[in-house]
């Protein structure tokens, strides 16, 4: 059902971007256009093995190192490309970066966004095209934080509470704001937390299972109690690509992965998969360091993925313990990958966004 010819993926040397990218060189016959700026947390692996796997997929593979704050490079190499659709994943995301360094969020995020949203209405004033589309992925967290009860939907209010999330917020106002006035094909997804191999080591569960094997603390926020979905990213790739296929232009989209736990819940689950794996006996309370809440930290997370389910027929297809275990045991396998990437981005595990 994907029979855009010519794709431009913002941030695909990110961790859902490649993965995107990944599934569209083996899946469809579009060529690829890559566009990164290869910040910190860029990685490139994952798509060069594939595309050294085999001749054909680099025949339908274009990388352009390119910020989207740089308008005019931008237009400029949109204009030659000439695409069908884009996706676009190009943001800094880490909230505890964002407490660190406000700004950048904000230049790359909104600044970014707004660069490529007014590339394609320039584009498409000369090009018109009743295919061309944009998805423009952002997150859950925009919507703030839930009680007890209740899930966020595509109706649910903003009330971003960090300094990353209220920076995509700003990009989802911003693309629908473009897309009412201008009559754009602009499409927002929200999704849940996001995991699964290839994953740059300063989120929750990579993260953890990288203290875990080092034999270091592995810290926890607070109480731990905070609740999050989540959602495997092959799961998620494979909704974005049968939005962009199927799925309604003008429309909005929640993707969640049906999986609520506890941060808590999840350290206990990966050090005990950890040590059925590598036949270690670590314990839990030997292993974890409760330290000082992130400030503003969100308690709950939710995503009600009824309607994706109902108008396109799709729900998450991976069990979160199996995948869990999948994604556990890459890491084990790929220790030299993280330690490179780690290093790249002159990370050492450290704790960010604290304030003093």
């Amino acid at each position: 059902m994907f029979n855009f010819k010519k794709v431009i993926i913002t941030g695909g040397c990110g961790f859902i971007g490649s993965a995107l990218i990944r599934n569209l060189l083996k899946n469809t016959n579009a060529r690829i256009f890559n566009f990164d700026k290869m910040g910190l947390v860029s990685d490139s692996q994952s798509i060069n093995n594939l595309l050294n796997s085999n001749p054909k997929y680099q025949k339908r593979y274009d990388f352009f190192k390119l910020n989207l704050e740089n308008y005019k490079k931008l237009f400029e190499t949109f204009n030659d490309i000439s695409p069908d659709i884009v996706f676009h994943l190009a943001a800094e995301s880490h909230v505890d970066r964002s407490i660190d360094d406000p700004l950048n969020f904000l230049n790359s995020n909104i600044v970014g966004t707004y660069n490529l949203i007014e590339s394609v209405r320039k584009y498409l004033k000369v090009n018109k095209s009743n295919n061309f589309r944009l998805i423009h992925i952002s997150t859950d967290e925009v919507f703030g934080s839930l009680g007890k009860t209740g899930k966020f939907n595509e109706k649910t209010r903003y009330d971003p509470k960090s300094p990353y999330s209220a920076s995509k917020a700003c990009s989802d106002h911003l693309v629908r704001a473009w897309r009412h006035t201008y009559k754009l094909p602009f499409t927002v997804t929200n999704c849940s937390n996001n995991y699964g191999p290839w994953q740059f080591p300063e989120k929750l569960i990579p993260l953890t299972i990288l203290k875990i094997l080092k034999g270091e603390k592995v810290p926890i926020y607070g109480d731990g109690m905070q609740i999050r979905d989540w959602l495997f990213v092959e799961d998620h790739v494979k909704a974005l690509i049968l939005i962009a296929s199927k799925g309604i232009k003008n429309g909005d989209y929640c993707i969640g992965g049906n999986s609520e736990i506890t941060n808590l819940k999840i350290v206990k689950k990966i050090i005990e998969i950890i040590n059925k794996k590598t036949e270690t006996n670590y314990e839990f309370n030997d292993l974890v360091s409760f330290v000082e809440d992130r400030p503003g930290h969100d308690l709950r997370y939710a995503i009600d993925f009824k309607k994706i389910n109902e108008e396109l027929n799709w729900q998450p297809s991976y069990n979160f313990d199996n995948s869990l275990e999948l994604t556990i045991e890459w890491y084990l396998n790929n220790q030299d990958w993280c330690n490179k990437v780690q290093k790249n981005a002159n990370y050492n595990s450290e704790r960010l966004g604290y304030i003093n």
